[in-house]
């Protein structure tokens, strides 16, 4: 199922203004929608109780819905409390008023005086509770007036707000199988009747609401995109599907893609990413996306996703429990490829890149052992001590491959450790990196998107563990700090530009009764890409 986004601007809607604040909610009941969404603020509910004569929006709504809304507090419907709604149902003497809506939801902002309710993560409890009354029932469409939510916060939120909406909307809107209706996975899940969100606003913010409707439809897209791919089976989401997946989105939004197979990666001297692949039958893929949005000559900003299409651990075999969800450690190559898809869907006036090396790591007779010993494409040797740290291996020959961009910054994106589900749980993903601008840049488009990142350390000391006797490094530095010496193994090949790591293992997926890919980190990264310069 999939919902339609657009937008709708009122002349006359400043419900922020006294003098306008009747006319333009008349204006609002007047359009014909099965629900419209406003949002009021403890002092609204406070000035609705108090002496005569009555003000603020709730106490102008109460006058238009002839009462209404004075009914709802004297039956306690209405709270002052953040996030708790109540729905007005239309009756035959709103008709007689001119008002179409059908209902009103109106929902609580709770009391702005307190630290902390002016805030995104307020904002997101908000709108997920106003989303819920809109599903699951037989709301079909719904008028969701961004200034009155924005009432409470700084208008440059309008944008932050309007994208995070979306976000979530379409989140809640996901179901496995829709975009391939050809496979027929399963019987179709019941789908929810909600498929209309029409976003209103005034002429103060019309330009920036305009722009962030597009571009949350669009990450939506991508999200959608990386759920689906992290979502299909291993037999059908293989390196070569996703090769195909890339070259798609060629067609659709105008990406240059070029895969290469395994004679190319031969060729260009990838010894540590073949190594990888030895024990599957299944070939690898070397994909490389171009958008090309901004100046010609730009340094781009390349975005690298680990794409282990199904992880067995190779010899070093993983424990047969849970290990169907290994087809998630492609998931990191999925957020790459539905960041591309939403950059070109908005057509992002910047320049990047996304690579994805991908492959299977299975066990058989020709796959990698244990104390083996390959060459990097950048020359350096490794020891493979555990061949299921192979994310970092096929890793770290993309981010050799990279420096011909001469790229303004790198983020690579990778399923790599459970280290990094014992650190930070399946809240923040783990971000790695000795560039403060780009740490900064990444936390403040994850607190953006709510999509968030925790800074875990990157110090020289932790490469003792890397140490080999044999080779220049090991892939392996053992169990203390596994996810950080992960990092540092990958620092060692990312000396040439500036770099972060983004270690999603804990945030790509969720387990249990809710199992499904989370589109983490699509969100981020959009969110990082729109604020670069």
């Amino acid at each position: 199922m999939t919902i339609q986004f657009s937008t709708q601007i009122f002349s006359q809607a400043d419900i922020s203004n006294p003098k306008q604040r009747k006319s333009s909610l008349a204006t609002l009941l007047a359009q014909a929608t099965d629900c419209l969404v406003l949002a009021y603020a403890k002092t609204d509910l406070d000035a609705l109780a108090g002496s005569k004569p009555k003000t603020g929006l709730l106490a102008e709504l109460d006058q238009l819905l002839g009462g209404a809304i004075t009914h709802a507090n004297l039956l306690g419907d209405l709270d002052d409390k953040q996030a708790s709604t109540c729905i007005l149902r239309a009756e035959k003497s709103w008709v007689s008023s001119g008002v179409k809506a059908k209902r009103v939801l109106l929902v609580g902002l709770g009391d702005l005086h307190l630290v902390g309710a002016r805030s995104l993560i307020s904002y997101s409890k908000v709108a997920r509770a106003a989303l819920k009354q809109l599903s699951g029932g037989s709301i079909e469409s719904a008028l969701w007036f961004i200034p009155s939510f924005a009432l409470g916060h700084r208008s440059e939120f309008i944008a932050e707000e309007v994208r995070l909406t979306i976000q979530y909307a379409g989140d809640q809107a996901y179901r496995f199988g829709v975009r391939q209706p050809t496979m027929k996975f399963k019987a179709k899940d019941k789908a929810d009747t909600f498929k209309k969100l029409v976003f209103a606003g005034n002429e103060a913010c019309s330009k920036e609401l305009r722009a962030a409707v597009a571009q949350g439809i669009a990450m939506v897209e991508g999200m959608h995109l990386a759920k689906d791919l992290g979502n299909l089976p291993p037999n059908i989401c293989t390196p070569t599907y996703l090769g195909k997946t890339a070259q798609g989105l060629a067609k659709k939004v105008g990406l240059k893609v070029e895969v290469l197979g395994r004679k190319q990666i031969e060729a260009l001297g990838m010894g540590s990413f073949l190594s990888v692949t030895q024990g599957s039958d299944t070939p690898p893929q070397f994909i490389v996306m171009r958008h090309q949005g901004g100046k010609v000559g730009d340094a781009p900003i390349v975005l690298v996703g680990k794409g282990i299409t199904f992880d067995t651990g190779g010899i070093s075999l993983k424990p047969g429990e849970a290990m169907d969800e290994m087809k998630y450690d492609m998931c990191g190559a999925a957020s790459v490829i539905g960041t591309m898809y939403a950059i070109g869907l908005m057509k992002l006036k910047k320049n990047v890149i996304g690579v994805v090396p991908t492959c299977e790591n299975m066990p058989s007779g020709q796959a990698t052992r244990p104390g083996d010993i390959v060459k990097s494409m950048s020359g350096q040797t490794i020891e493979i001590l555990n061949t299921d740290a192979e994310g970092r291996l096929i890793l770290c020959d993309a981010l050799t491959y990279v420096e011909r961009f001469k790229p303004k910054a790198v983020i690579d994106v990778a399923t790599l450790t459970g280290a990094c589900i014992i650190a930070l749980g399946h809240v923040h993903s783990g971000v790695f990196s000795d560039d403060e601008d780009l740490v900064n840049a990444l936390t403040k488009a994850g607190h953006a998107s709510l999509d968030t990142v925790w800074r875990l350390p990157l110090d020289a000391a932790y490469h003792e563990q890397l140490k080999s006797n044999f080779a220049d490094v090991a892939n392996i530095g053992g169990r203390p700090a596994g996810s950080v010496t992960a990092a540092c193994f990958l620092s060692r090949f990312t000396e040439k530009y500036k770099w972060a790591h983004l270690d999603i293992a804990g945030t790509a997926w969720k387990s249990g009764a809710a199992k499904g890919s989370t589109g983490r980190p699509v969100p981020l990264l959009v969110n990082f890409l729109l604020e670069q310069h």
